[in-house]
């Protein structure tokens, strides 16, 4: 298999796990967001070890650890994709999977809006059409919701965010969710050790596969983490672009078909602009993909230089 269909291969596992998150983040019922989120940080710390072990790749702490900076910047991410993780979760367990899967739509244009507040990037026309585009949709679902979408706001802000960390840090996937777990993992069993102590834990109480499944937020989260990092080295950025819409449209799909969310004739519109901008904002990219791999013309040739005597 060639490195491009791996690529794909690879991204495309990723879209379908986070796009079927929903109904993982279902089954965990009666557990709150705030114990699915702890039970979450601490399994994934202990998986990804164990892969780190299995790579032996641990001494990278030791280099990473004299990086006060760095460090500083894992303790932001953390903060981000730990907020992220939350809303989510609190979304999809009180029946707002519609409105989560909105946040993943709109993501795209928070990453460029945040190109240009935070790196002073410059966009082209058709980008500020998309932003435009993009803006009037929140207008709409706000009409449509009476009250601002915040959770998608919120996930694709934080998730902005922390794509935006995440590459100014250029940590691999599995030493970098390492180390942001691993930053929560304190809080996260001071919370569940609180959880116990109070009777109020669901971890064991339920029934066995309920603890299973919870185990299992470990490996769920980084499995598909690791995927897109293999996808991510062989893909061309607009073919892994293309690609990030598949989870929310199948979260979409699951809010509306599985869990029989309502979509008001309002609400379609607002998504029905969402769309329009991603497509405007596409095209754009493929367009601009295209001009950049062109061969430039080459230009005259340099003037030798005259050599004189001495």
């Amino acid at each position: 298999m060639t490195p491009l269909r791996l690529g794909y291969l690879y991204g495309l596992a990723a879209y379908l796990l986070w796009g079927f998150f929903p109904l993982y983040f279902k089954l965990l019922r009666p557990t709150g967001p705030l114990e699915i989120l702890a039970h979450r940080v601490v399994w994934s710390v202990a998986f990804v070890a164990l892969l780190l072990a299995a790579m032996r790749n641990i001494g990278f702490l030791r280099a990473l650890l004299r990086q006060p900076r760095a460090l500083v910047g894992i303790g932001v991410a953390a903060t981000l994709i730990a907020v992220n993780w939350f809303t989510y979760i609190y979304g999809v367990n009180s029946d707002r999977v519609v409105e989560t899967a909105l946040g993943y739509f709109i993501n795209p244009l928070v990453v460029v809006l945040l190109g240009v507040l935070v790196l002073r990037e410059r966009l082209r026309p058709a980008q500020w059409a998309a932003l435009g585009v993009g803006g009037l949709a929140v207008a709409v679902l706000t009409v449509d919701y009476g009250r601002l979408p915040y959770l998608a706001l919120i996930l694709a802000f934080t998730f902005g965010g922390y794509s935006l960390v995440k590459k100014r840090l250029g940590l691999p996937a599995a030493e970098g969710l390492f180390v942001e777990s691993a930053v929560l993992s304190l809080p996260a069993l001071v919370f569940l050790g609180w959880l116990a102590a109070t009777g109020d834990a669901t971890f064991g109480h339920v029934s066995a596969k309920h603890t299973v499944l919870l185990v299992l937020a470990g490996a769920l989260t980084a499995i598909p983490l690791l995927l897109f990092a293999g996808a991510a080295n062989r893909l061309p950025l607009t073919a892994l672009g293309m690609l990030q819409y598949v989870a929310p449209i199948l979260q979409l799909g699951c809010g509306v078909l599985i869990f029989h969310e309502p979509m008001p004739p309002a609400r379609l519109a607002g998504f029905a602009l969402v769309w329009l901008a991603l497509i405007v904002f596409t095209v754009d990219a493929l367009r601009h993909a295209r001009r950049s791999r062109r061969p430039r013309p080459a230009g005259p040739p340099a003037p030798t230089p005259v050599r004189t005597a001495r």
